[in-house]
């Protein structure tokens, strides 16, 4: 499984930017997906979240400003990031999360990150 994540960079607060995901080499259905960030020095933790049938989930710090979505024909995922903060600045990973399919446990899987920097 390979996961390639793109569209980091620089954003002044109160701008927007949106993180694909593009997963391949899958050979199992996910049944979610997710995006994780990671702060110099810090583990990562978890800021969205989105299943095969469309639940989301989203960390406090991100909620009403983040959007996740999952093209799963495209096998991509995507993280609508707006009204960015200094704060957002950090490593942003996409993951497929470890789960139990056809007597097998999958994951987790992890892409190589893409940084994502917000200015005042």
């Amino acid at each position: 499984v390979r996961l390639v994540e793109s569209g980091g960079g620089l954003a002044q607060a109160g701008e927007s930017l949106r993180l694909s995901c593009a997963a391949s080499n899958i050979i199992f259905s996910s049944t979610a997906m997710a995006w994780y960030r990671q702060y110099a020095g810090k583990e990562r933790d978890l800021v969205a979240r989105i299943t095969n049938d469309g639940i989301e989930n989203y960390s406090d710090s991100v909620k009403g400003r983040f959007t996740i979505s999952w093209v799963s024909a495209e096998n991509t995922t995507y993280l609508q990031m707006n009204s960015l903060k200094p704060e957002d600045t950090a490593v942003y990973f996409c993951s497929i999360p470890r789960q139990w399919q056809n007597h097998k446990i999958w994951g987790p899987y992890w892409g190589q990150g893409t940084q994502v920097t917000v200015f005042s």
